[in-house]
């Protein structure tokens, strides 16, 4: 399968050589000589199995663990560097919301830690809760919604610092499928109109062809780069696209991929 180059002279991720270890009882290789290189505002999946280092990678991105070899660059700066500077917003599996604080009050948290006025936090807030859909939720806690719309008070508080960098590890797993792929639909929408670059970690092939420019697919433990898939699809995406020759044809090749490794 073709491996994909990426044009730019600086991109807006660089990993080189990433490998990262855990030491437990025994030693765990969980991610091996991956390099790739990410451009700004690309929307690039991370695809693979479970245990293939997706999650790994992504928090190596983060900064939220540090390589046992290589190195990770964000717009030549260091991970650590980045994340200080407030470059990243992450959105996980699970929404993570404080059930005490209503939902205008989660997306305002990043920007109280800043020291942004009030008045100033909940506009942000409120242009953010419109963004996403649910400016008429506002002043609701989150127990008080459904597990889709607590994602997307996630993804809004993400956003909240508008960060030039939003990861997400497998925001959707645990939504039904239709509720999937009509957040796959709004996530497009959203990304077009703050223009991040987005790394997005699923193990499901039709998500990863439907949102992404590129999609990186990764072994099994260890998680090695073994493909990087250009998606040809036009944007804006649409829920035809999903029923398309070429759409099941992309699904298929980056499958066999999977067999080849």
């Amino acid at each position: 399968m073709a491996i994909s180059a990426l044009t730019s002279d600086i991109p807006e991720i660089e990993l080189t050589d990433i490998s990262m270890r855990y030491s437990a009882a025994s030693e765990v290789l969980a991610v091996q000589q991956v390099s790739l290189r990410i451009g700004k505002g690309e929307f690039v999946s991370l695809l693979g199995p479970s245990g293939c280092g997706k999650t790994t990678l992504l928090r190596l991105m983060a900064d939220l663990l540090q390589p046992t070899e290589g190195t990770v660059a964000v717009s030549g700066q260091t991970a650590r560097e980045a994340r200080l500077a407030r470059k990243y917003g992450i959105v996980f599996q699970s929404p993570v919301l404080y059930d005490w604080r209503k939902v205008r009050q989660n997306v305002m948290l990043p920007l109280e830690m800043t020291g942004m006025p009030k008045a100033e936090r909940k506009a942000r807030a409120d242009e953010l809760l419109e963004l996403v859909g649910l400016s008429k939720f506002a002043d609701q806690y989150p127990w008080q919604l459904s597990g889709g719309m607590q994602q997307r008070v996630a993804i809004a508080r993400a956003l909240s610092v508008e960060p030039e960098i939003l990861l997400m590890d497998e925001p959707f797993s645990a939504l039904d499928e239709f509720s999937r792929e009509r957040l796959n639909e709004e996530l497009l929408a959203i990304w077009s109109k703050v223009g991040s670059t987005v790394i997005f970690v699923t193990h499901s092939i039709p998500e990863a062809v439907f949102l992404s420019d590129r999609v990186c697919v990764l072994s099994p433990h260890p998680g090695r780069l073994s493909a990087v898939v250009d998606i040809p699809l036009p944007r804006p995406r649409t829920r035809e696209m999903r029923g398309s020759e070429e759409f099941w044809r992309l699904v298929a090749d980056i499958r066999d991929s999977f067999e080849e490794v």
